[in-house]
């Protein structure tokens, strides 16, 4: 298991407040890591370039259509009724998570921007 899969499973999946996570490369949209494969990894790289259309359009991902309730230039936070979608980009990655309805939507924000914090800090 490589380094970036550790940090998904360590920081996110563990925490029980993470459904799914999957660390993008930001230039490329490789899967760096990923508990769950975005058939969609581009939109997500594009939704930072694109400020205002993803605001307006939000996503549709795993058969919902998610409404953007914030967005930044380094995060994405979208909704679809209990169930949510949060984008944070940093330096070479874009890390993307979701929660379900028996999860708290703060404790996986802040997990999510924790990991990207992490790895601004390293560099990445």
């Amino acid at each position: 298991m490589n380094q970036f899969q550790n940090l998904i499973n360590d920081c996110l999946i563990d925490t029980k407040h993470v459904e799914s996570a999957v660390i993008l490369v930001a230039k490329t949209a490789a899967v760096t890591a990923a508990s769950v494969l975005p058939p969609q990894a581009q939109i997500f790289i594009d939704s930072f370039k694109h400020m205002t259309l993803t605001r307006e359009q939000g996503f549709y991902f795993q058969d919902k259509a998610y409404t953007c309730v914030r967005a930044d230039r380094n995060s994405i936070y979208c909704k679809c009724g209990t169930h949510g979608l949060i984008l944070v980009k940093t330096a070479h990655y874009v890390i993307v998570a979701t929660y379900n309805e028996s999860m708290y939507p703060s404790v996986c924000v802040e997990a999510v921007e924790k990991l990207a914090v992490y790895l601004k800090d390293k560099g990445k």
